[in-house]
């Protein structure tokens, strides 16, 4: 039996639920084709397929275009261009995604034309078949060219810009020891594996669409807005998502598109964007020019911090790249400065990636700690010891719960830290100089709306519902087991439906928000639930107990079984979010080779400590954890989108050319978590993991590489052709 109503069934755990490493429950059906995603859904054989054309210059003005070609093709029954299509809500791309409103391109790859046809192959030769002439404007493609006219930006979805305490300035200038250095990040996709995918079906007035988004009940009123339509006419589905950091969390052209052509024709209309259209149809991540200024005092105490950031982004967007954001809370220093610009630029739309802000912003901010750490001739982890802040330093509250020293002190014990040589270029294994890396990991802690509701059956199921997603990470596991620990249920009488708009409200995944804001309102409608259940079972709800399918109160025992009812849960960011600084940490560790020939490198182990509160699956979390480490692989070693600069288009725009971290790059990864409860983070005492695992992890594979050759670069991702000239000769 667990816990009395008036406490924390989380907290008792009687069941022995949460925190296992429950295999997935949805695994049997994604291993066995049951788990359906977007473009696999049918409306049988009235369905018409689309496919997108996309602009072919960087910016101007469409001069003509012949759509006569393609509505002769085979099997054509429709091109949409913006002469025929309809009037549509406008806004930036968190709340609307108009399509084909005018001649005017913005950008290289911007929907021009739409092609339905009856099949996907019919839809695809004719669109190559449209003629679009276009009269070409001068743009600004490139970062470095938008600078001179970079703005502060204003956005809803992103802290203040700017931050300053104390006199920056001043205090930098007068430090007896200073570091100013420059890092620049480039450009990067998502790359997820499913592609953006859309079936739309209107009945009447109703739309409904089954749609890969990460936020679908956001992703609702965007729709709905875009085509004008009352909310409640627009129904989106998405039990199932095939990877998405960030790509999908907001509506994109294919909804649209989908949605527009399937009302004209008054049939269904399915679309998927190719490999190579993602690239530019979709969102990306901004590149960076960063600059780190550190002042301390001779034994390493920071007297001064300043980080600027500069990030592009279409000129109507105001969404930046909050790289400078960890800044504000990681290290103690009384005078701190923070600043990010945004330069309007002629590209196609920046927007979130996996950990916005931090992935980035650590991959400067944590080589330059190493690089202070050298000049000052200090170990990498005391000099971070020593700048421990004991409140948020600008902020001036405290931390909910903050356990970075631990990890970076276990860490150090488990992967042999007293073995490295500080000086660089010291340590050989045959032809690879061998180096290790430390690097702090932060992510902030959001906690978003989400509502639930749980129905205990007269089959003796609970059936949990909300319009939440699984974008892989694990959510309808953590959501059976938390239910499962409140309710006294075995999991597998735990039934949880996600990803309908039809269900109640929820944050959707994203942000390091999904399980907090979504498991929080579980926990809430189930806490709900039990009252309702004492109440109804004639016992007081302050001493009722659940476990093994019965409550049970003062020697008194019923099944659940004969108790059908149900209860609605609800959680909104509350007090907690202003009155404490709240963060997940972590610490990594990497140990790399770098040929001494060739400047080829290679990850030879890494590790991660992290806390995060209360973990509510072991095995998930361990797999989001590790899986984010190998994110930060790509983008220290490989990840970079190609910009030519004439054109302002991607030239590397395909998994042939964009690379990604593959099983041969890595071989040995392990993420462990230390215990933590943070009571102040939500009613789960947990805090996010999805996003926490990248944050800090390129930085460390950075310093290992200069702990093994010597050689700093500050331009990532870090290749061999800029290792190669600047490595040690052999003697």
């Amino acid at each position: 039996m667990n816990a009395p109503i008036g406490s924390n069934a989380l907290d008792d755990g009687a069941q022995g639920v949460v925190g296992k490493p429950l295999d997935r429950v949805d695994g049997r059906q994604k291993v066995t084709g049951g788990a359906r995603y977007a473009y696999e859904f049918e409306q049988g054989p009235t369905t018409a397929y689309g496919f997108v054309v996309e602009a072919s210059i960087g910016k101007g003005r469409i001069k003509s275009i012949d759509t006569g070609p393609a509505e002769r093709a085979p099997g054509v029954i429709l091109v949409l261009t913006y002469r025929n299509a309809p009037e549509q809500g406008t806004g930036n791309h968190h709340v609307a995604h108009p399509v084909l409103t005018s001649p005017e391109v913005l950008y290289y790859g911007l929907p021009v034309a739409f092609v339905v046809a009856e099949t996907f192959e019919q839809a695809r030769a004719a669109a190559y078949l449209v003629r679009v002439t276009y009269d070409r404007a001068p743009g600004k493609f490139s970062l470095r060219s938008g600078l001179d006219q970079a703005r502060v930006p204003h956005s809803h979805f992103r802290p203040p810009a700017d931050s300053a305490v104390g006199d920056f300035a001043g205090v930098f200038a007068a430090s007896p020891v200073q570091l100013d250095v420059t890092y620049t990040t480039p450009l990067q996709s998502q790359a997820m594996m499913e592609p953006h995918a859309t079936l739309a079906v209107w009945e009447g007035d109703n739309l409904i669409l089954h749609t890969s988004n990460q936020m679908l009940s956001q992703g609702r009123e965007a729709v709905a807005r875009t085509l004008q339509i009352p909310l409640e006419n627009v129904r989106l589905i998405c039990p199932f998502i095939g990877g998405g950091f960030g790509s999908k969390l907001w509506v994109n052209a294919d909804a649209i598109l989908a949605a527009i052509a399937a009302r004209q024709l008054n049939r269904p209309v399915k679309t998927a964007l190719t490999r190579q259209q993602i690239f530019h149809v979709t969102k990306h991540r901004s590149d960076t020019i960063q600059r780190i200024r550190l002042g301390t005092d001779r034994d390493g105490r920071i007297l001064a911090i300043g980080h600027d950031v500069f990030s592009g982004n279409l000129w109507s967007e105001q969404t930046y790249e909050g790289a400078a954001l960890q800044t504000r809370t990681l290290y103690a220093g009384d005078n701190r400065l923070t600043r990010h610009r945004l330069a309007s630029l002629d590209i196609p739309v920046a927007s979130s990636m996996r950990a916005p802000g931090e992935a980035v912003g650590l991959l400067a901010l944590e080589c330059a700690m190493d690089e202070l750490a050298e000049k000052l001739e200090i170990d990498p982890i005391e000099l971070r010891v020593r700048n421990e802040p004991t409140e948020d330093p600008e902020k001036h509250i405290p931390y909910s719960s903050r356990h970075l020293v631990p990890c970076l002190k276990e860490g150090a014990r488990r992967f042999g830290w007293d073995r490295r040589n500080p000086k660089p270029g010291q340590s050989r294994d045959g032809r690879w100089l061998v180096g290790m890396g430390v690097a702090a990991a932060t992510r902030d802690n959001p906690l978003q709306l989400s509502r639930a509701n749980v129905r205990l059956g007269p089959d003796g199921f609970a059936v949990v519902r909300m319009a939440m997603t699984d974008i892989g990470t694990g959510t309808y596991t953590i959501l059976t087991q938390i239910a499962a620990e409140m309710l006294g249920l075995p999991a597998e009488r735990i039934r949880v439906e996600l990803g309908d708009t039809n269900f109640p409200y929820a944050s959707g995944s994203g942000g390091s928000f999904g399980a907090a804001s979504s498991g929080s309102a579980l926990f809430d409608a189930c806490d709900k639930l039990r009252a309702k259940l004492a109440r109804l079972a004639d016992m007081e709800p302050d001493s009722a107990r659940f476990g093994d399918g019965r409550i049970e109160a003062a020697g008194h025992s019923r099944p659940l079984i004969d108790l059908v009812i149900d209860a609605d849960g609800e959680i909104t960011p509350g007090a907690t979010s202003t009155e404490f600084s709240q963060q997940s940490y972590g610490a990594h560790f990497a140990e790399v080779g770098v040929d001494i020939d060739t400047g080829e490198v290679r990850l030879r182990r890494m590790l991660g400590v992290f806390t995060a509160g209360r973990i509510l699956n072991e095995k998930a979390a361990r797999s989001q954890a590790s899986g984010g480490m190998i994110f930060g692989v790509g983008a220290a070693l490989e990840e970079a989108m190609i910009l030519d600069p004439r054109f302002g288009c991607f030239v590397n725009h395909d998994l042939a050319e964009y690379h990604v971290p593959v099983h041969a790059d890595v071989l040995n990864v392990d993420a462990i978590f230390l215990p933590e409860l943070d009571a102040e983070s939500n009613p789960l005492k947990s805090k996010g993991i999805g996003e926490l695992g990248i944050c800090g992890a390129g930085a460390s594979i950075a310093n290992a590489i200069y702990n093994a050759c010597g050689v700093r670069v500050r331009d990532y991702p870090i290749t061999l052709d800029k290792l190669i000239s600047e490595l040690p000769t052999q003697a």
